[in-house]
């Protein structure tokens, strides 16, 4: 089984493509676990209900967990909306340099 910091890992490499920056580090995914199937589930939340890449971002969180952790075999993502996501939950470096937007 691998790990909520390796499933984490998986996942900073996708990017928010509006800011650039990816999306462990905006605090947007809130949880990950994986079972002893082999079955991961990724919570995130997205900046706004509105974003209009919702069903992008959400295939590409999939498509990384299964290219980064070779021996998944379901990835599963599930967007919330509680907590309601806000700059305060990013990273010191993406607060710095999108706090002045």
């Amino acid at each position: 089984m691998y790990s909520k910091e390796e499933i984490f890992k998986a996942v900073s490499t996708v990017n928010d493509p509006e800011v650039g920056f990816n999306l462990v580090e905006m605090g947007l995914i809130y949880d990950a676990v994986c079972n002893e199937k082999m079955e991961v589930k990724v919570t995130m939340t997205l900046s706004t209900k509105a974003c209009p890449l919702h069903q992008m971002i959400v295939q590409w969180v999939q498509e990384a967990v299964l290219r980064e952790l070779a021996k998944v075999e379901l990835a599963n993502v599930e967007v919330v909306w509680e907590p309601v996501w806000n700059i305060s939950m990013a990273d010191d470096n993406v607060k710095a340099k999108l706090g002045g937007m």
